[in-house]
């Protein structure tokens, strides 16, 4: 399919662009302050809405899963997550809430997988990420890693739902097991892995993971459909992408350098099977990358834009 242009209408730098669980709609994020929501069919698209609430610079926007409505999250340099519902109409959408947790930029968010809740993660340059939690009465339960990376908090992600190695061997009930985990990078080069345990989040990695030599820019927990291993990608400003496994519960993360791109790495994207990573480097390229039968990672083929 070939590539097709969409001019969004932001009058300043597009930083994030996500696409809706049915692929029917983008939402843009910018440095003008405000999200576009913007239809797309075929080659065709179509502005539908935008949405103004921030006070600042928006670098990030999330939908939710469609079970729990139209909905999407976004978050700024204001300090802000503001959570979007849409009305009745495409054009109608309100701020359904908005979070004042943080006291400097909120830089990340995630929506939980969709079995465990409505519930979004957010990571911000106070260091701290918080956990926000839908209840049944329309409030937001709060939960919070204080100084998860102390110089400021990157990039968050969430682990798959259902428990590594559940599809080999369910739990106890037959039932498939349920984990809240999350990954997390900073602006202390490191990657750190957090697991939710009796209402408090606590580390799930020692020590940190720790081989990139400047700012953690992304992370992004690969699907696993409950199979024993998990893996983790990072990205960084020194260029290089790190792939992490641990090849079951429990065990140690190693860490091996899928590329050195000699240009800043900013954004991961896993496919849905967790078997290609989307790499988005400095130089405007998009490769991805596949891992061969021995474990080295592979170039298939370069984006072009």
């Amino acid at each position: 399919m070939p590539p097709h242009k969409i001019e969004t209408g932001h009058q300043d730098v597009v930083h994030d662009i996500a696409m809706d669980y049915y692929g029917k709609r983008i939402a843009t994020a910018s440095s003008d302050n405000t999200i576009k929501i913007i239809g797309v069919s075929g080659t065709s698209h179509q502005q539908l809405a935008a949405l103004s609430g921030h006070q600042g610079p928006v670098w990030q926007v999330a939908w939710a899963h469609p079970k729990y409505g139209s909905m999407l999250a976004s978050c700024s340099y204001d300090g802000r997550v503001i959570i979007w519902k849409e009305g009745s109409k495409p054009d109608e959408w309100a701020q359904a809430h908005t979070f004042i947790e943080h006291k400097s930029s909120v830089n990340s968010i995630a929506w939980a997988p969709h079995e465990l809740s409505l519930c979004l993660a957010c990571g911000s340059s106070d260091g701290n990420i918080s956990v926000f939690t839908a209840r049944s009465d329309g409030g937001w339960e709060t939960t919070r890693i204080d100084q998860a990376h102390p110089v400021g908090v990157t990039s968050v992600s969430w682990a798959p739902a259902m428990a590594p190695g559940a599809l080999i061997s369910p739990g106890p009930s037959g039932q498939f097991e349920y984990v809240q985990k999350l990954a997390s990078g900073g602006c202390d080069n490191t990657v750190k892995v957090w697991k939710l345990t009796n209402g408090s989040w606590r580390m799930d990695c020692f020590p940190a993971l720790q081989m990139h030599r400047d700012w953690v820019r992304d992370v992004a927990w690969a699907p696993n459909l409950g199979l024993p291993k998990s893996t983790i990608a990072s990205a960084s400003q020194d260029g290089t992408v790190v792939i992490w496994t641990a090849p079951k519960e429990g065990e140690q993360w190693e860490g091996r350098v899928l590329n050195d791109f000699r240009t800043p790495v900013w954004r991961l994207s896993w496919s849905l099977t967790g078997n290609i990573l989307a790499v988005t480097d400095g130089n405007n390229n998009v490769t991805l990358w596949k891992e061969a039968v021995d474990g080295e990672w592979q170039q298939v083929t370069t984006v072009e834009p």
